[in-house]
C-alpha cells in the first residue's frame, strides 16, 4: 500500500504537469478517502492476525472478516479506479485533460499505470481474502474482527470513497 501512494502522487504531478492543475488536486482529494480507507483496513486485518504483515501467509480471510472486507474492497475498487467509484472520476479527469492537450505519451504511461494499479490491488485482496487459509493454528485461534470502534471509522471513508468523486461532476 505504501508504494502504491507513489502512483498517485504521480497522477497528482501528471495533472498539474500537463496543466490541469485542478484535477491534479481533485485526485488528491479523492485519494485522501481511498487511501486512509486502504491504510485503516491493512490495521484491521493486521489486528485480526495479531501482527502479521506478510500476505503470502494470509488468505480466506474474507468470511473470518465480514466488515472489514467489504470496505477494504470498496478502497480497492476506488484506487483501481473503476466507474462510479471516486478514483475513476479523478483519475479520468487527470487522463482527459493529458490526452485532450496533446500529451499522448503521457496519457498512455497514466493509463498503463491505471491497469497496473488495479492488478496488484486486486492481487492484494486475492490473497488477504479468498483462496485458502494460510495462517498458523495459533493464528486461526486468535483470528478475531476488529471491534466497532475501528470498524466504524472504516466504514465512513468507504462511503466516501465511493461518492467523492461525484464532487467533480
Amino acid at each position: 500500500l505504501a508504494y502504491s501512494t507513489i502512483s498517485q502522487l504521480g497522477y497528482m504531478f501528471i495533472g498539474c504537469g500537463v496543466g490541469a492543475a485542478a484535477a491534479g488536486i481533485f485526485h488528491l482529494y479523492t485519494h485522501a478517502f481511498f487511501k486512509s480507507l486502504l491504510f485503516l483496513s491493512a490495521g484491521s486485518v493486521i489486528h485480526a492476525l495479531s501482527g502479521e504483515q506478510d500476505m503470502r501467509k494470509m488468505g480466506g480471510l474474507r468470511k473470518r472478516l465480514p466488515r472489514t472486507f467489504p470496505v477494504f474492497l470498496a478502497g480497492a475498487i476506488a484506487i483501481a479506479g473503476v466507474p462510479f467509484f471516486s478514483g475513476f472520476f479523478s483519475k479520468d479527469a487527470i487522463l482527459a485533460q493529458a490526452f485532450g492537450r496533446g500529451h499522448v505519451v503521457i496519457w498512455a504511461l497514466g493509463l498503463f499505470t491505471a491497469i497496473l494499479t488495479a492488478f496488484y490491488m486486486f492481487r492484494l485482496i486475492f490473497l488477504t481474502f479468498y483462496g485458502e487459509e494460510r495462517f498458523g493454528h495459533e493464528t486461526s485461534r486468535h483470528l478475531h474482527e476488529s471491534p466497532f470502534l475501528m470498524t466504524a471509522p472504516l466504514f465512513v471513508l468507504a462511503g466516501c470513497s465511493v461518492v467523492a468523486g461525484y464532487v467533480g461532476l
